[in-house]
């Protein structure tokens, strides 16, 4: 999500933290870099017309170009403009307050991905807001629709309205209001049809739906990697049916981020959620300073911890927490952080979402890893017996050679696991040393970062490379 444009902007900024003094055309050669990488990202062009005249006003201040340090004072200042421009720093959720049941209504084309978008929310308000909710298809025209949502219902174990053959939409969403009430529902997610193209049809339909539900939410589904087009799709609902917020699909896909960029200020209206992927939990609450952040390679360690927080169960790192502090560390350990690392989207989603890490995580995609590492190591502890997983000393060249046949990797592939291990271990043994972790806690709180870890700097990993462990990991391309 949005890598080109992050890309770019680091480039200029790199240039601005370079310079001791700034001048007035300094600030204004920058912008015209900005403005061309905006829309090259598909951010509409009023967009960026407006975006780049506000930072240009503040930024060449005599405030900021007469500051100690005045590259770092436009970055603030892109900073602030991006989050507004995003939505402001409320991060706006569903309007859940209303008496029940709350009507959820899902608009938008066909092929946006209402339909599963439905179904992430449905499970979203369920998991995380403790609300009874339901679900009833309105899509009559697409074959399988309403069958599709009554799929996804059973998959993320909430009700769906019965099917009845030939019910037209209006009386599907009156049959849903009924059944909503009788069931005590709390929330009625009405999924809406779509259509090829916006026409009169589609939007008569959206208007008489909505009469008859009286929606609290009316929520448009975009696909984000439709771009400029997302945006002339989301202008023609606007001016048609009263929305109150946008889902962007496909985050995860769009390099981008343009469409990201432009819906607030075309809709007037906030983007409420972003899907990141095609499983049913990958659904996020949109955060503007957070994506802001993401942006400008600040990095997102709130999101991190809270994926982190939903992923890793707490029994598991309350054990890793004491082993760790008996200095101890053995392959299932090590097989434990790998898995938590793949359920949190891998290695490149967690370089993307640490501050400084841009350069590590160009430095991971140019030396050819992918998250198949990842899997290719967990192979090679799986095809270990329990006695060699617990005491990694037993690996002798016959037990090698073994694992390797077994997972289907190299010799050398088992011997760079065992050497991580090591490594890692050994770093335990040390943690242990220094009073175990709240000993490492007091020397990372007194400013003994450093000293810890010399090979961090403030920009990322020394020389823009990766940690020690993990250049040559098993399945990196030669």
């Amino acid at each position: 999500m949005f890598d080109s444009l992050s890309d770019r902007l680091g480039g200029v900024f790199d240039k601005l933290r370079g310079r001791g003094a700034l001048s007035e055309q300094d600030v204004r050669d920058a912008m015209r870099e900005v403005r061309i990488a905006l829309l090259e990202a598909d951010v509409a062009l009023p967009v960026v017309r407006r975006f780049i005249d506000a930072v240009t006003e503040k930024a060449i201040g005599s405030d900021v170009l007469k500051s100690v340090t005045p590259g770092q004072q436009v970055i603030k200042i892109v900073n602030d403009e991006l989050v507004e421009m995003l939505g402001g720093e409320e991060t706006e959720g569903l309007k859940l307050e209303a008496k029940p049941p709350v009507v959820i209504m899902m608009v938008g084309l066909q092929g946006s991905g209402k339909t599963t978008t439905t179904a992430k929310i449905g499970k979203l308000l369920k998991e995380k807001h403790g609300k009874k909710a339901m679900m009833a298809s309105l899509d009559v025209n697409r074959p399988a629709a309403q069958e599709q949502l009554a799929v996804l219902g059973e998959q993320v174990e909430v009700a769906t309205l019965p099917i009845v053959k030939g019910q037209q939409p209006v009386d599907i969403a009156r049959r849903a209001m009924e059944s909503a009430k009788l069931q005590a529902a709390d929330v009625l997610l009405l999924d809406t049809a779509g259509r090829l193209h916006v026409d009169e049809a589609l939007m008569a339909e959206m208007k008489a739906v909505a009469s008859v539900s009286a929606p609290t939410e009316v929520l448009l589904v975009v696909d984000s990697l439709t771009g400029q087009d997302a945006v002339n799709v989301a202008k023609s609902f606007t001016d048609e049916v009263p929305l109150t917020g946008v889902v962007l699909t496909r985050m995860d896909g769009d390099a981008r981020g343009g469409a990201a960029l432009s819906m607030r200020y075309v809709t007037g209206k906030p983007i409420k959620f972003a899907g990141t992927g095609e499983k049913l939990d990958q659904i996020e609450v949109f955060h503007p300073q957070r994506v802001a952040d993401r942006i400008l390679g600040m990095g997102d360690v709130v999101s991190l911890v809270e994926k982190a927080a939903e992923t890793i169960k707490q029994d598991e790192a309350e054990a890793l927490a004491k082993r760790m502090a008996k200095g101890q560390f053995d392959l299932n350990d090590l097989r434990t952080q790998l898995r938590q690392m793949n359920q949190m989207g891998g290695l490149g989603m967690l370089a993307g979402m640490l501050p400084g890490m841009k350069k590590a995580k160009a430095a991971l995609a140019q030396s050819g890893m992918d998250d198949k590492v990842l899997v290719h190591m967990d192979a090679i502890i799986g095809s270990m017996t329990e006695k060699e997983r617990a005491n990694p000393a037993l690996m002798n060249a016959k037990r090698k050679k073994r694992v390797a046949a077994g997972s289907g990797m190299q010799v050398q592939d088992v011997n760079r696991l065992l050497k991580m291990h090591q490594e890692m271990s050994r770093a335990m043994k040390q943690i242990k040393k220094m009073g175990g972790l709240k000993g490492l806690g007091a020397l990372f709180g007194s400013g003994g970062m450093d000293a810890a870890m010399p090979g961090l700097n403030p920009k990322g990993m020394a020389g823009g490379g990766l940690p020690p462990g993990l250049p040559g990991l098993p399945g990196q391309k030669k």
